[in-house]
């Protein structure tokens, strides 16, 4: 089986570790060279990557990079026990609320941008969780 592990480009990687560890309670496990860190206490370890706005995305990929507010289909879901004092953390450290908190079968979630313009969202389980929602089609 694959292993996991989640890399966030960020402009600057100080501001990065200050965001990420205020806002979300990880810390730092390795410093690896200049642009690089290794944050821990999520279940799998993510990675803060020093990348310069307007640099290319890699060598075929037909874009550069970008830290205005952008959508990608893959962001990060960070489960949190009290989704309100989650959103109090997160919005103090620097994270945008984009709307108020939703009710779904599954629990509450909210969603953010943070600093760097990637979509994050905060979401409380149910007790069922997503079992709430599994055969529902």
């Amino acid at each position: 089986m694959p292993s996991l592990l989640v890399n966030i480009d960020v402009p600057d990687i100080d501001h990065g570790v200050a965001f990420y560890t205020q806002a979300l309670g990880l810390h730092i496990g390795r410093r690896l060279g200049m642009g690089c860190v290794e944050l821990l206490g999520a279940e799998v370890p993510v990675y803060l990557l020093e990348k310069s706005a307007g640099t290319s995305i890699g060598p075929t990929g037909g874009d550069t990079r970008r830290y205005d507010r952008h959508w990608s289909p893959v962001h990060l879901d960070i489960v949190v026990g009290g989704l309100e004092s989650a959103i109090t953390r997160a919005t103090a450290a620097g994270a945008i609320q984009e709307g108020d908190i939703i009710d779904a079968p599954y629990g509450r979630l909210a969603m953010f941008a943070d600093p760097f313009g990637h979509g994050i969202c905060l979401i409380e389980f149910s007790e069922l969780g997503y079992d709430a929602i599994a055969g529902s089609e």
